[in-house]
């Protein structure tokens, strides 16, 4: 049997449109699950839509609708990007599915019979745009940061709680045992800080007479269930769970989710799975904001980034290369026109692009299309798939992309030195480095299959090479193109913006 992988996304909430911050997450992950597959690994790859709650309820009844039509109508558009994006996921979970109601009820029933789960009162401040309490130490004027536009509301009533302080001994005994569980290091710190700090039980429940979009409570018809105990059940419900199947084989697995998810992520869903009897999450990875021209992306602003939008202006490949290596992996990044458009003709059309035009073209030209005798490696090629596959296996997607930027690199000065053109003029044997080229742009495809795979493809196909016969470290071997093996010129890759 091949070994497994699972990654999942978070749910995005279905109040808004997609936008480029939810299509940066989409991307990562898709490109965590292609490289694992290419490591000849079967991949379960998750996603889907957090459909319950207070904003979706009152969003619902501004607009007239059924909240389930609702919710609807934004599901598809997430869903959408799959093709618009060349995302391989293969799962797609809604948490209004039937299968994942049964699910989440089942694990409140195993944190209920594990002592975890009592009713109390509580007055609380809280944040509808986080859907979290929150303590006055993390508000800013009274005000929440990451929703300033939002006025924060007291909440007094009695809820089902969680005993999320019973945990706190058992994460930190977790986080030592795994110093690499949450990603990058900063953001572990962060996390184990407030663990250290101490825990406070969180309300796990709503009323039914005050809200009543939720998954009803076990035994409870007065309450539903808070919408982040709900949601984040789906990692293991989109795997069959309580059934064991696909769970046991895949769970656990890695987890991507923003910085503004880091404390549900690492801490309160671990607690919780802890309390259900279950394996913790293998490893979290947690990436930045994205930022329009150096603002924060908001509706009143007009800023909002569209990746729908973006795509039909610039394709689906340089929209995805642009968020693997023109934002930083874990930082905070920044989109503009016209950093997107240096980075799509700097790398992409005067870099990989002009690159497959000149290989192909002189493979045609001065060896009839055919490859040569195979030399020796002149390109570092082993050292570039270390630091290649290290930066993946770190999350580092931004230095993925600039280990290749420096491979593409070093062939196009390769040419530039050599001057093939000229020396055949002058009678010399080129064969050789018509070889190392074809054997170095199949390299140069290879890696690019993860990132961008449409372009990936095309390259490889011109060297006359399956794509869906590629695996990870076979045909990553130097030399694997035989002698006579055919290339063939293809359509420009890249097209160059009008001036």
């Amino acid at each position: 049997m091949k070994p497994s992988y699972y990654i999942t996304t978070t749910l995005p909430y279905v109040n808004a449109e997609p936008h480029i911050g939810t299509a940066l997450e989409f991307v990562q992950a898709d490109v965590l699950a292609r490289f694992h597959r290419l490591r000849g690994e079967d991949v379960v790859f998750n996603t889907g839509t957090d459909e319950h709650g207070l904003k979706i309820w009152k969003q619902a009844v501004l607009a007239g609708m059924d909240p389930k039509a609702y919710c609807d109508q934004f599901a598809s558009k997430f869903h959408g990007l799959k093709e618009t994006l060349a995302l391989s996921y293969t799962h797609f979970i809604r948490t209004t599915d039937p299968h994942h109601v049964t699910a989440a009820q089942e694990f409140w029933k195993r944190c209920d019979a594990n002592g975890d789960i009592y009713k109390a009162r509580y007055v609380v401040k809280y944040c509808v745009g986080c859907e979290l309490e929150k303590t006055e130490s993390e508000l800013v004027d009274g005000r929440c940061p990451i929703h300033p536009s939002l006025e924060i509301e007291r909440r007094d009533e009695e809820n089902y709680f969680f005993r999320w302080s019973k945990y706190q001994r058992a994460l930190l005994t977790h986080y030592d045992a795994h110093p690499d569980f949450v990603m990058p290091k900063r953001r572990f710190h962060e996390i184990r800080t407030f663990v250290e700090d101490g825990l406070q039980d969180f309300s796990i429940s709503r009323l039914t007479d005050k809200m009543p979009w939720g998954i009803p409570v076990p035994g409870d018809d007065a309450h539903v269930m808070y919408v982040w105990f709900d949601a984040l059940v789906n990692y293991v419900s989109t795997l069959g769970w309580p059934s064991p199947g696909d769970f046991e084989r895949f769970w656990p697995g890695v987890q991507i989710a923003g910085k503004d998810n880091l404390r549900q992520q690492s801490a309160m869903w671990q607690a919780m799975l802890a309390s259900a009897g279950l394996p913790l999450s293998k490893q979290i990875f947690i990436h930045g904001f994205i930022t329009a021209d150096g603002q924060k992306m908001s509706k009143s602003l007009g800023n909002v980034v569209n990746p729908y939008d973006l795509v039909a202006r610039y394709g689906t490949d340089a929209v995805r290369y642009f968020l693997l290596g023109g934002i930083p992996s874990s930082e905070d990044g920044d989109f503009s026109t016209a950093h997107f458009e240096e980075l799509y003709t700097s790398k992409l059309v005067n870099g990989t692009g002009n690159l497959a035009a000149r290989v192909t073209a002189m493979i045609e030209k001065f060896a009839g299309g055919a490859v040569p005798e195979m030399a020796d490696d002149r390109f570092a090629t082993p050292q570039f798939w270390k630091t290649y596959t290290d930066a993946l296996d770190s999350y580092r997607f931004d230095e993925t992309v600039r280990a290749l930027e420096r491979y593409v690199a070093s062939m196009n000065q390769a040419i530039d030195v050599e001057a093939p053109f000229k020396k055949a003029k002058d009678g010399a044997d080129v064969g050789p480095f018509m070889a190392q080229l074809a054997e170095a742009l199949r390299h140069v495809g290879i890696a690019l299959l993860p990132l961008v795979p449409a372009t990936a493809e095309q390259i490889l196909r011109q060297l006359s090479v399956d794509p869906g016969s590629v695996r990870i470290p076979e045909a990553t071997a130097w030399g694997m193109l035989p002698a006579g093996h055919r290339v063939v010129k293809g359509d420009i890759l890249f097209p160059r913006l009008p001036s």
